[in-house]
Order: structure tokens, then sequence, then C-alpha cells
């Protein structure tokens, strides 16, 4: 398993095929596979790979809070497509050395194994409660304006990337292209949320993310369902 090289643009690609279909590397919420591979890209990655950039921004966002991200973290070989070696050259070793020196009592092997199990309860107890979905859940149709930088914009992969958003509580509807002035035109696209899963805020934080295509993005419409 693996990526190939993530700090080039073959093993970047590959990174973006692999999240075509997948919100996460592993699981369906944010863990310590995210940060692995994050951690190993030397940046973001380019807006013509939606899904990879899509995702990159996503686990930017839990950069503070990394640490009590749940599971724990492994080599990069261990992740990713069958079939696919891992030759990323391997990150200076400081962040480790400074995460060890947090530690002020130089925890031992069975310490670590401890706490390694202690947080994969946790994400098992987290993953039944999350299981346990109520009866009725509170949902919103929104249509959203999404508009370009001008005329020459590519309307097909601005949408192609608003598409490539993928989250737990989000599906996509319908779309069409409408005139704004000056042979601009805007994206107008549907979607059904779950409310307790999904906002607008945070569907303008990942859209407007695609810079290189999108200006802004604007509600046209709210209706509960």
């Amino acid at each position: 398993m693996g990526f190939g090289d993530l700090k080039t643009p073959a093993g970047l690609k590959v990174l973006n095929n692999f999240l075509a279909d997948k919100s996460y590397i592993e699981g369906y919420v944010p863990s310590q596979a995210d940060i692995a591979v994050f951690d190993a890209l030397s940046g973001a990655p380019s807006a013509d790979l939606c899904h990879a950039l899509r995702w990159y921004n996503h686990i930017k966002s839990f950069q503070k809070e990394k640490g009590s991200l749940p599971g724990v973290k492994k080599p990069l070989g261990q992740y990713g497509p069958a079939g696919v070696e891992d030759t990323t050259a391997a990150a200076p070793a400081a962040a480790d050395e400074d995460d060890d020196d947090i530690d002020l009592f130089g925890s031992d092997e069975e310490e670590d194994e401890e706490a390694a199990k202690i947080k994969e309860e946790r994400l098992a107890a987290y993953n039944a409660k999350k299981a346990k979905k109520p009866a009725l859940i509170a949902k919103s149709s929104i249509l959203l304006d999404v508009k370009p930088w001008d005329d020459e914009t590519d309307m097909a992969k601005l949408e192609e990337c608003v598409r490539s958003i993928q989250l737990d509580g989000l599906v996509w509807g319908q779309s069409k292209l409408l005139p704004v002035g000056y042979g601009i035109k805007k994206l107008q696209i549907a979607c059904v949320v779950e409310d307790d899963k999904v906002g607008t805020d945070q569907l303008e934080e990942l859209i407007t993310a695609f810079e290189d295509y999108v200006q802004s993005m604007d509600v046209a419409a709210f209706n509960k369902i």
C-alpha cells in the first residue's frame, strides 16, 4: 500500500484518485491517518486535483487539535491503494522529537500501548454513538450560487470541483448555469444537508477554497425539509 512519492505530481495524482470516493484516508471521521498523510505533503495540491485539494483544506482546519484526533498514526506505507509502494522521502524528525519532549517523564512503550488502547476505545464508543441515529433527522434543501472570476473560467471544471466535496450528511442535486452579465455565467446548484452535520458556513469555506475557479458563493434559497 502507499501513494508513491507524495512530494511529486505523480504521487499527488494517486492521492487525488484515492480520495475521489472518500472523505478521509480511513473511516468516516478525521483521524491520525489523515494527519500522517497531510504531514507528508510539501504543500497544498494544485487546483486541478480537486479531491486532494478538498481533503487538504478540510484536514488543515483540524491542525490545532490534530493531536486529539482518534486513531494511531502508522507508517505511510500502510495507507493508500493496494499495489502502490510508498517512496515518500522521510520528513525531518523534528515534529516527532517535539512530541517526545512534551512527555517530561519519558513514557515507556507500555504506556504508549495503553494510550493507544484508550484512543481506540474512545473511537469505538464514538462510532457506536454515531450509529444510533434519531428517528427523525432534520434536513434542509439549499440552493447555492457559485460565481466564477470571469467569462474565461472553465465552468465544467468549477462544477466538478464543487461536486468533489463529499461530507457525511451532504447530497448534491441538480445544477444549471445562469447568466450574470458581460458573458459571465454562475453555477446554481442544489443540495440537501443534514442540519446537525453540514452548515452553509462550512460549505462556503470548502467551495471558495477552489480559488482558481471560484470568486464567491451565496445562498440563493434555504428551506427546511
